[in-house]
């Protein structure tokens, strides 16, 4: 018997409870391979023999009141190609991310997401194999 696939919108409000952000609209892009996250004010550190990176989010779009400071162990840096098609060497780290009750790890990497229209873009490899992505819809397991 298959396994039920569970459908959601092209744009989604999701939490990263480990970095204290409790709510940030997605966009759900399966064009794109990795996950970004909007992050500036990136600093490495290291901590009890970790790499870490400390940086700030404003998690609501057109909003720089609201800024969540926050932590998260480095992973290393990957080279993304932009919406520009320019490469960009980008911090990478890996956390949880919560979705209408479900939980699971994903790696993000860290960019300007300034001009961008979401701050929090959701690739499929945080997507693949849990859930199917209708394009015409949105806020299918969230409120907006």
């Amino acid at each position: 018997m298959a396994k039920k696939v569970t459908t959601i919108g092209w744009r989604e409000v999701i939490s990263l409870p480990q970095l204290e952000i409790p709510r940030i609209k997605a966009k759900i892009d399966t064009g794109a391979r990795s996950s970004a996250l909007h992050a500036f004010h990136i600093h490495k550190f290291e901590q009890n023999g970790l790499e870490m990176v400390s940086f700030e989010v404003h998690p609501h779009q057109r909003d720089t009141h609201l800024t969540i400071n926050t932590t998260a162990e480095l992973l290393g840096y990957k080279e993304v190609k932009n919406s520009g098609g320019q490469v960009q060497n980008r911090p990478v780290i890996q956390t949880t991310i919560e979705l209408n009750g479900q939980k699971w790890k994903i790696e993000l990497t860290l960019t300007n997401r300034d001009l961008m229209g979401f701050r929090m873009l959701l690739g499929r490899q945080a997507v693949r194999g849990r859930f199917l992505v209708n394009p015409g819809r949105s806020f299918l397991l969230s409120k907006s």
